[in-house]
């Protein structure tokens, strides 16, 4: 097969994200070929199909068009599990929005489903395949701090607001950890691998909620918040990495998010996760400030989209996509697993591993040498 041949592609939902999705997909990555787009709401898909020039079809057209070979769930969480399903049943390559399910049961399905298909299965996030999280991950493993002994992460937001602007993080796959922590728990796992076990605490705190911005019809009406909003856990490395996590939107919403690494001559500090970019800062042993390391890679812009563009890549090489459906099957297991420590008083052992992702090779960040697509052969060989 032609190992540049474009992948057509068609997105399914197509709400608030799907904007920065296609416009990545249709002018970033010449790999991919967004023919189409669906969605339940009408006026949305058609939006879409013509904001970006594609074409609108209906669940079925995109099934059963041979020519299409990736489908894109950009679906709610509650959604994610059958339009995956009816993705990978139709013999389509699926790349998915996070979290891979609401269950590690239903999870476990979609990753034996793929399996049995035959077919590539990747989900977001894509942040780990950024600038800041590849720098950080260049640092490591080229010993700048000694050996990893132990990292937290913690991360801040109002879930109060989150609610009145996004209604889906009331819901069940909308809270601090599903929705969110998860960028964190990748960016942890894309670095030092998979964990053995996990322990916590997760709370729903003050559930009745009432709507407070005027400009909504439902104004002054009461809702329950039926997500998490207090995570707080601890889990070991299977390479004897001790880490501790803090999500709590119960909060402010101007959030303080860290990712910080000890070692044993230094500290590393991240910055956002749940952005491409950012600040990679290390402070050594004898220093009172620590530096800011320059970028290593490319992608600081929000780069979505890059995770469909390299498990087409993956297609093309016939190679595993970084994004793989066993890491993010893992990170779901550490989540819910740890819900499931809360629950039960006792540790969770984990019974899922995965391969740590290869890292994005090096290249240049200037568009002067060259160009920063993967197709300059920056990102996915």
């Amino acid at each position: 097969m032609d190992q540049c041949k474009k992948v057509k592609t068609a997105v399914i939902g197509c709400g608030t994200i799907s904007d920065i999705y296609l416009r990545n997909m249709t002018s970033q990555f010449a790999i991919l070929d967004v023919v189409g787009c669906n969605d339940i709401i009408k006026e949305r898909m058609d939006h879409r199909a013509a904001q970006y020039h594609i074409k609108a079809m209906s669940l079925e057209e995109i099934l059963n068009d041979k020519h299409i070979e990736l489908v894109v769930n950009l679906t709610t969480p509650e959604a994610h599990h059958l339009v995956t399903s009816q993705g990978l049943n139709a013999g389509k390559h699926v790349y998915s929005e996070k979290p891979i399910d609401l269950s590690i049961e239903a999870a476990r399905e979609l990753v034996k489903l793929a399996d049995s298909k035959g077919v590539l299965y990747g989900n977001a996030p894509d942040t780990f395949m950024g600038s800041a999280i590849q720098t950080a991950r260049f640092a490591l493993d080229s010993g700048i701090i000694g050996e990893v002994t132990s990292v937290y992460a913690t991360l801040n937001r109002d879930s109060s607001l989150l609610a009145e602007r996004y209604p889906f993080t009331a819901l069940p796959g909308g809270g601090i950890g599903l929705d969110v922590g998860v960028y964190y728990v990748t960016a942890m796992l894309s670095i030092l691998g998979p964990v053995k076990e996990v322990s916590g605490f997760v709370s729903t705190l003050h559930p009745e909620r009432t709507h407070f911005l005027t400009s909504r019809p439902d104004f002054g009406e009461k809702f329950t918040l039926q997500a998490e909003n207090l995570v707080v856990g601890s889990f070991r490395f299977a390479n004897g990495v001790m880490g501790t996590m803090h999500f709590n939107s119960n909060c402010i919403q101007n959030e303080k998010p860290q990712i910080v690494m000890h070692g044993s001559e230094g500290m590393l500090y991240m910055d956002d996760p749940n952005r491409f970019g950012g600040e990679v800062k290390i402070l050594l042993k004898g220093q009172n400030e620590p530096f800011v390391l320059p970028p290593t890679h490319a992608y600081s812009e929000n780069s979505r989209g890059i995770g469909p563009a390299e498990l087409a890549w993956s297609l093309r090489k016939g190679r595993k996509p970084r994004t793989s459906k066993e890491m993010a099957f893992h990170g779901l297991e550490l989540l819910l697993g740890l819900y499931q420590s809360s629950e039960t008083k006792r540790f969770y052992q984990m019974t899922s591993t995965f391969e740590r992702p290869d890292p994005i090779p090096r290249g240049y960040l200037d568009s002067s040498y060259g160009g920063s697509e993967p197709e300059a052969g920056l990102a996915f060989s």
